[in-house]
């Protein structure tokens, strides 16, 4: 089960190295793979480092699309898969982050009880 729950993360994490080893950006490539790393310190404030790195790769998924998009248009060329897809990307990065409110991952990462507010 645990393995289950941060099997979405994980992904996240491999597919946004993947992004940014392939732009060439081999500082932000090794800061995504060591939030792959992170899921294995069971603290609260790698939880949080994951959580906050995936937010910001969803960030940067949406960004990727906004050019990609500008890109396509400006050579007259179909657009709407690739928005589909990269916005998929997108979202699914941040649903990943949202796998620390599982009331087992939170034990295991120290979060506390989840607010009722």
């Amino acid at each position: 089960m645990l393995f289950a729950c941060l099997l979405p993360p994980a992904l996240a994490a491999v597919v946004l190295a993947a992004h940014f080893y392939r732009a060439g950006n081999l500082a932000l490539a090794g800061l995504a793979a060591a939030l792959l790393a992170l899921l294995f310190v069971p603290r609260a404030w790698a939880a949080r480092v994951v959580q906050l790195g995936l937010a910001a790769g969803a960030l940067e998924w949406l960004l990727t699309l906004g050019r990609l998009v500008q890109a396509r248009q400006a050579l007259g060329e179909p657009y709407a898969r690739l928005a589909v897809i990269v916005g998929g990307v997108a979202l699914a990065t941040a649903l990943a982050a949202l796998v620390f409110r599982i009331p087992r991952l939170r034990r295991r990462f120290g979060l506390g009880r989840p607010s009722t507010d």
